[in-house]
């Protein structure tokens, strides 16, 4: 039997047999990756709030460490920090809300005027409507939206509904958070456990190395977000549009969508200032959201996310369909994130000395650090 299957071996040619081995390994691999997709998405309600506490300790730890270095207790750095971020999250979000209650009254009031205005236009000027047919197409939008009124209550209703799994999900962000900043490396030294002990170094090291570049990218999106709402934001607030703050808080969190993000939220303060200040105004909006975009896309996305952590943006683009489709927005959110954090980690898995490429990697980081607080201090001379 034996000789027989030998026989047929040797009747197939090289790469067909080099071709099948491969494909089946890669079959394997596809559907490991499969299961695992599948298991996340069932377990989404706990794995996404991990997620995002891994992402929030990327962003935090650095202070933490900073602290415990200087001789603070590691439980009070965490608490300290914790305290901090809540208290400026909160002041921020407080200022937001509080600029958006004085501001829609303002932009209901031209919003009104913009309607009375084409109203006008569309009867006086060259379409030469009639009133009757105005108010017609008026009062077949109210009629659409009360016969879809049902509709939108139940899409209301469902989405009360997730109130509930968005407060579990914030408490339970909240409670892995504290766990990742007090203890989050004795935290990966146990989980490596599972692995052979011959790959327990490598998978240790290629860990801390992903979560070296999750740390970098983090930073970087931050101060590139940063900028951007800044930047937008003092250009609406210098037009008198109305709610220029909270759209450039709109800019900001969307700033953390590589590509996607940005242009969504432009497009939202475009909008507003069409509908506000009309359409020489929407165009200047346009115009220094495009400024905004290639300052961003020309000087800081090289200067900043560039030295933090390489990624074609080819991979960016892919990484962010492939999480909108699995996960929506959430999954767009932690795409690139978890490329980032991957571009690092099979680096070390793959290199031939693991130690040494954690090392070069730590080195470039250093270099990254040194480079940006060279590059501060270059604008605050200029």
């Amino acid at each position: 039997m034996a000789s027989v299957g030998s026989k047929y071996d040797e009747a197939v040619p090289p790469l067909v047999q080099k071709a099948a081995a491969w494909a089946w390994r890669l079959l394997a691999i596809i559907a490991l990756a499969v299961a695992v997709l599948w298991v996340m998405r069932r377990l989404e309600v706990i794995v996404v709030p991990i997620a995002i506490a891994l992402i929030l300790s990327a962003l935090m730890i650095p202070a933490v460490d900073f602290l415990d270095r200087r001789g603070a207790p590691r439980g009070g750095a965490v608490a300290l920090v914790l305290l901090t971020g809540v208290a400026i999250v909160g002041g921020i979000m407080t200022f937001v809300v509080s600029q958006f209650v004085t501001g829609l009254p303002d932009l209901v009031e031209q919003v009104t005027h913009s309607i009375e205005s084409t109203r006008t236009w569309l009867i006086e000027g060259p379409a030469h409507l009639s009133r009757d047919q105005i108010n017609n197409a008026g009062n077949s939008a109210i009629e659409a939206i009360r016969n879809n009124q049902e509709k939108l209550t139940s899409g209301a209703l469902s989405t009360a509904a997730t109130v509930t799994e968005i407060v579990t999900g914030a408490l339970l962000t909240l409670f892995t958070l504290i766990f990742f900043l007090h203890g989050g490396r004795n935290i990966w030294q146990f989980v490596t456990q599972i692995f052979p002990t011959g790959v327990q170094q490598r998978v240790r090291d290629a860990g801390r190395a992903g979560f070296q570049s999750l740390i970098g990218y983090i930073r970087a999106t931050f101060l590139v977000a940063l900028v951007d709402a800044v930047g937008i934001g003092t250009g609406l607030a210098i037009m008198g549009v109305p709610l220029a703050l909270p759209l450039a808080s709109v800019v900001f969190l969307g700033a953390f969508i590589p590509l996607v993000g940005a242009v969504i939220a432009g497009f939202l303060a475009v909008v507003v200032a069409l509908l506000a200040k009309g359409f020489i105004y929407a165009l200047i909006t346009l115009g220094l959201i495009i400024a905004v975009q290639q300052l961003e896309g020309h000087v800081l996305q090289p200067l900043v996310m560039g030295r933090a952590v390489s990624i074609h943006p080819l991979a960016v683009v892919l990484a962010i369909a492939a999480g909108s489709v699995l996960a929506g927005i959430v999954g767009a959110l932690l795409a690139v994130p978890t490329v980032a954090f991957l571009n690092s980690a099979v680096r070390v898995l793959l290199a031939p000395e693991p130690q040494a490429e954690v090392a070069a990697q730590e080195a470039d980081d250093a270099k990254v650090i040194e480079a940006e607080a060279d590059d501060v201090g270059i604008a605050e001379t200029d």
